[in-house]
């Protein structure tokens, strides 16, 4: 899985953390955008790639990774597996988990 560092501006493949609504603390990938305050959200899991969430940029937060590889599939072939979502999402909850347990 290769993985970038960005800035606060949301890309395609990042990895969010919703702040509002009812699924506000769950984590999202950002699959396309609806200029100029608009994110689409999924998870590939309760949503899926296919319904993704519409959400405003000022009711998520960035994380400072995104998943180059959903990224490049969502360039190239449009739309990306839920299973990729959820591996990516996965991997990156673990990698919290263990970092907030090695403090």
């Amino acid at each position: 899985m290769d993985v970038t560092v960005t800035d606060n501006h949301p890309k395609l493949g990042q990895i969010v953390q919703v702040l509002r609504g009812r699924i506000a603390g769950s984590y999202a990938i950002v699959i396309d955008f609806e200029e100029p305050h608009f994110v689409w959200l999924a998870d590939g899991d309760q949503r899926k790639a296919d319904r993704p969430k519409k959400k405003n940029v000022k009711h998520i937060q960035p994380t400072r990774i995104v998943v180059e590889e959903i990224a490049r599939v969502l360039k190239d072939v449009g739309r990306v597996p839920d299973a990729m979502l959820r591996y990516a999402l996965n991997q990156y909850l673990l990698q919290q988990n263990s970092e907030q347990k090695g403090e």
